[in-house]
């Protein structure tokens, strides 16, 4: 990227326009997020393929830092693969904006440019610019209308992700360890009938599942970003994987399955009366956040 991010937007226009780059297009809206949560995610380049899973197959970092992000990806074609892309998102937090550049393949050269304004609180105004090398007016309007399309997509799954963790973030700030630390679930045939099920326990989210004849309870907050886990598929290996990284978790443990080191807490387990037959969940480590 040859054009300077501290320059004024009339003069980055400008700038861009003389090394060959045309405005394909604009696009504008706002995002229920505070400013922090929205630089969180322009941060947070492991989660194009999993949030966005219909744009990005793949991604592999090659450095990252304050400044921001280098990263190969490949993105999702519909009826074949793509060709991999490097892509260097870089941030001038101070201005307010931050640039998103392909440096290698497929539309090389191509700059999209995002101002970002505070609204409110909780509201941040978007702002995007699409620079790219193409001068044929028709071909321009296309890769316009292509590119507005996806970031709307982009944004609303972030936007979606964004408001999820700023609402996790304020329930585990209310959260004590001095609740009750047992909620009795009935018979367990009825139990069953009904799995998988989610209950509260002492401001503490858990999925009841059963796997192998077994019945487990596991945590349905993600110890990386407080992803959610209720409605993740159970797989064979009986492991869970979170919808916005990838991260995978042994739902009969609790334990990281991909050498992250991280852990689903608080754990619980879930005791069966052997005459009775009722199910009571009992939460284990009450202090883990």
């Amino acid at each position: 990227m040859d054009a300077s991010p501290s320059l004024e937007p009339t003069e980055w226009s400008a700038a861009l326009e003389a090394r060959g780059l045309r405005c394909a297009g604009r696009y504008a809206r706002s995002v229920t997020a505070s400013l922090e949560r929205v630089w969180e995610n322009v941060l947070d380049w492991e989660h194009l393929p999993w949030l966005h899973a219909s744009a990005f197959a793949s991604i592999e970092r090659l450095e990252s830092g304050r400044w921001g992000w280098r990263a190969r990806v490949v993105p999702r074609r519909a009826g074949g693969s793509a060709r991999s892309q490097v892509i260097e998102v870089r941030i001038e937090r101070e201005r307010g904006r931050y640039v998103s550049a392909t440096v290698e393949g497929p539309g090389s050269g191509t700059e999209i440019w995002t101002q970002l304004r505070v609204l409110g609180p909780d509201c941040t105004g978007v702002e995007v610019q699409f620079w790219v090398p193409e001068r044929e007016p028709a071909r321009l309007a296309s890769l316009g209308r292509s590119l507005v399309g996806v970031y709307e997509r982009l944004w609303d799954e972030d936007e979606h992700m964004m408001m999820r963790r700023s609402a996790e973030l304020a329930a585990r700030q209310r959260e004590s360890a001095a609740g009750p630390l047992e909620l009795a679930l009935g018979p367990l045939e009825a139990l069953r009938a009904r799995l998988p099920v989610r209950v509260e326990l002492g401001g503490r989210g858990f999925r009841i599942v059963e796997v192998r004849g077994e019945l487990f309870a596991h945590a349905t907050r993600c110890p990386h970003l407080l992803g959610p886990l209720e409605e993740a598929p159970v797989e064979a290996d009986c492991s869970i994987r979170c919808p916005w990284h990838g991260y995978r978790f042994d739902v009969r443990t609790g334990a990281s399955l991909d050498g992250r080191r991280l852990r689903l807490a608080p754990s619980a387990r879930v005791d069966v009366d052997p005459l009775s037959g009722e199910v009571v969940l009992r939460v284990q480590d009450p202090g883990a956040p």
